[in-house]
């Protein structure tokens, strides 16, 4: 089963330096990284800077598509206003069809706020108590939604990038 976990930071700073505890827990093999982005949010600033990490999850990457499409979601649709109500609307839905639901959403959206910073990570084979452990001293919050098998292809069919034929 594969996981999407979201790790908050309290400071703009804290997924950036969480990146490097990440690499160890997988080359331990404590975990298997199929993809990961960050999100950092100065004070003062309008909006988040995003950042996909596909040197952390190599080949595997679902590709900018996926991260683009949900960190924009959580971080921009409200910025937008009503204009794009009915896109939404409609992004929603298709993200709740792969295990990503509304309520996710608007937890991500209400606790990632300026000053702070989260790693956002598709994750599998995890060793729970080793990686908390391994983030116990940043103190970072946890939230998090679980993918079954299913919904983790779907997501890679989804968003993948296409492959050139020829």
């Amino acid at each position: 089963m594969g996981t999407l976990t979201v790790w908050r930071f309290d400071s703009p700073e804290g997924a950036a330096k969480a990146v490097q505890t990440l690499r160890e827990l997988a080359s331990q093999q404590l975990l298997t990284i199929h993809d990961a982005a960050t999100v950092s949010w100065p004070e003062g600033k309008k909006k988040p800077a995003i950042r996909q990490l596909t040197n952390l999850a190599g080949a595997g990457a679902l590709g900018g598509a996926f991260w683009g499409m949900l960190l924009g979601m959580i971080f921009l649709v409200p910025l937008l206003g009503a204009a794009l109500g009915a896109a939404a609307g409609a992004l929603s839905g298709s993200l709740q069809d792969i295990g990503i639901d509304d309520r996710f959403i608007n937890q991500v959206r209400d606790e990632v706020t300026p000053g702070t910073s989260a790693l956002f990570v598709l994750t599998s084979d995890v060793v729970v108590d080793k990686v908390r452990d391994a983030f116990a001293g940043e103190k970072p919050e946890l939230i998090f939604t679980n993918l079954s098998n299913e919904q983790e292809q779907a997501i890679r069919d989804v968003f993948a990038d296409e492959q050139p034929v020829g």
